[in-house]
């Protein structure tokens, strides 16, 4: 069904982002790896993939944050695979504080890469869907596109914003065989909930296994971290064409969080 597509994941060398392209890889999709961290590491994802799933793997290292950075990267992708037909706006960080003593420079970084970068990537990408008539844009957003959580200012504006965003682009491209969705995973373990802990319990005044327990986990009624294979499984049935009437939404894979 989706077996020699290509797919641009972002933020795809760790966590949610690399079960994306690995759950793309083994329905035969070629996929572009973007994001920061060890060489070596990344190489090693890259050419795992490429053996394990017979696909074309591909990896960029364009800085998020910079608005021609992120159109360059869907054009590296459109020159070395030949179309981009599957864009994943996954890249993003996290900062957790008061909010009369949130940095500057962290709203700006959160606004930029969980926001403005997913902006730029669907600008360039669209063009090319359009003239193919097929596409599928698939944005992580969060459970907190939908509810706000304390002390994570940035965070919750920017996946607010990223609901309006897959709505508006639903809207626009529903007649070009085009489909922009968004996720919202509730609490899903990954480096990026990890490294949050820390911060979260200085701010709370707890341990940060009271964290897990009391804060984290206390929003979802199922007491269990959603799986990255599970939120990787979602994103491939609504890159498929059983979906093709799916635009426009947000869906919501949270253990139940929201609907509380």
């Amino acid at each position: 069904m989706l077996k020699g597509k290509n797919a641009v994941v972002t933020g795809s060398t760790s966590g949610i982002g690399l079960a994306y392209a690995r759950a793309l890889a083994a329905e035969g999709v070629n996929v572009t790896l973007n994001g920061f961290g060890d060489a070596a590491a990344i190489e090693k994802e890259r050419a795992g993939i490429e053996s394990e799933f017979g696909v074309k793997a591909i990896y960029s290292g364009a800085d998020l944050t910079k608005g021609s950075e992120c159109a360059a990267l869907v054009k590296f992708a459109e020159d070395t695979l030949g179309s981009v037909d599957i864009l994943i706006n996954n890249a993003g960080v996290q900062h957790v504080s008061p909010i009369e003593e949130f940095p500057d420079d962290k709203w700006d970084l959160i606004i930029a890469l969980n926001l403005s970068a997913a902006f730029h990537a669907i600008k360039a990408a669209v063009p090319g869907m359009k003239a193919r008539k097929w596409g599928r844009i698939i944005n992580t957003a969060s459970a907190h596109a939908l509810v706000a959580s304390p002390f994570k200012s940035a965070y919750v504006s920017a996946k607010h914003g990223i609901a309006g965003l897959t709505k508006t682009v639903a809207l626009e491209t529903a007649t070009f065989g085009i489909t922009c969705n968004a996720i919202c995973p509730g609490y899903v373990w990954t480096p990026l909930v990890e490294k949050q802990i820390p911060d979260t319990a200085k701010a709370r005044g707890m341990t940060e296994e009271q964290v897990k327990r009391d804060v984290l986990l206390a929003a979802q009624p199922t007491k269990e971290f959603v799986t990255v294979e599970e939120v990787a499984a979602l994103a491939v049935f609504l890159a498929s064409d059983a979906a093709r009437s799916i635009t426009g939404s947000l869906q919501q894979i949270d253990g139940g969080w929201v609907a509380e």
